[in-house]
């Protein structure tokens, strides 16, 4: 099962100017977790994500859609970076998660989310589709 791992943005999650000796070590300890996520076979893949003036929010409303230009102040609102990881249940996803480093000063929260694969969906596919191999996704819908 594939499930995507939310890294939620907090008050302290802000990079206002060049990194500290703290967030350097925050850093480097993310790094490590991530490389025995890797080595575990669990990492499929990862990235931050930005909060500045490059950020859009499109707010559709029937056929009106309205453009909202970042960064966004209500922290509680965004998500600061995610993961994807491949685990053989929910309660392999938790366990991980539970060993996550905080790489920030105060409370943070994660939020993990299974995909929808094709099984999920079987009662709107057909058997063809449902055993035909997508690219890069051995099978599954969605991201590989």
């Amino acid at each position: 099962m594939r499930v995507m791992v939310f890294a939620k943005a907090s008050d302290d999650s802000r990079m206002d100017g060049p990194p500290t000796p703290e967030m350097l070590a925050a850093f480097a300890a993310m790094d490590a977790f991530t490389e025995e996520l890797v080595k575990a076979g669990v990492f499929v893949a990862a990235a931050g994500l930005k909060n500045d003036a490059s950020a859009r929010r499109i707010v559709m409303e029937g056929s009106r859609r309205t453009v909202i230009d970042g960064p966004f102040t209500e922290t509680r609102e965004l998500v600061a970076g995610f993961s994807i990881w491949e685990v053989k249940d929910m309660d392999e996803a938790m366990a991980w998660a539970k060993r996550a480093p905080n790489v920030m000063p105060g409370k943070n929260e994660m939020e993990i989310r299974p995909f929808y694969e094709a099984a999920d969906l079987a009662e709107f596919m057909t058997p063809e589709e449902l055993a035909a191999p997508r690219d890069g996704d051995r099978g599954k819908l969605g991201v590989a």
